[in-house]
C-alpha cells in the first residue's frame, strides 16, 4: 500500500506553516510562560504560615466544629495554593480546570447527600427493627 500527498497549488496545512516558522525563527527554545522566582517564594511562605495556624489550632486545644472547621479551612487554603500555583492550574485554559476541579467537588457534594441519607437510613432501620415494648 502507498501513501500519496495531494497538495494543492498555493495551499498549505496550517501545520507546516507553524513548524516552518518555528524553523525560520531559530526555534531551539521551548515556549512557555516563565513565572519569577518572587511568585514561588510568595506562595511558600503562605504556605508555612496555614501549617503554622493549623499547628496552633492544636497547641491552643480547640475542640469539636471550631477544631476541624479550622484544620479543614487551613486544608483547603494551601491545598489550593498548591494546586493553582505549584501545578500551574491558575494559568491553564478554564475547561481543563473545570475537567480537573469539577469531578472532586462533585465526589465531595454527593458524599455530603450520602451522609444526610445514612442517618435517616439508619433511624428507618432502628425504628423498624426495634423490638416491641
Amino acid at each position: 500500500m502507498t501513501h500519496a500527498t495531494v497538495h494543492v497549488e498555493g495551499q498549505q496545512h496550517p501545520l507546516h506553516t507553524h513548524v516552518h516558522d518555528a524553523l525560520v525563527s531559530g526555534g531551539t527554545h521551548a515556549k512557555g510562560q516563565q513565572h519569577p522566582i518572587k511568585l514561588y517564594l510568595v506562595v511558600w511562605g503562605w504556605l508555612f504560615v496555614l501549617s503554622a495556624c493549623s499547628y496552633l489550632v492544636d497547641y491552643f486545644g480547640f475542640h469539636g466544629y471550631l477544631r476541624w472547621s479550622l484544620i479543614l479551612l487551613f486544608m483547603v487554603l494551601k491545598a489550593g495554593l498548591i494546586v493553582a500555583v505549584f501545578m500551574h492550574m491558575a494559568w491553564e485554559r478554564l475547561a481543563l480546570a473545570y475537567a480537573i476541579l469539577l469531578p472532586p467537588v462533585f465526589v465531595l457534594v454527593f458524599v455530603a447527600i450520602m451522609v444526610f441519607e445514612s442517618d435517616y437510613t439508619h433511624l428507618i432501620r432502628v425504628m423498624f427493627f426495634a423490638p416491641p415494648t
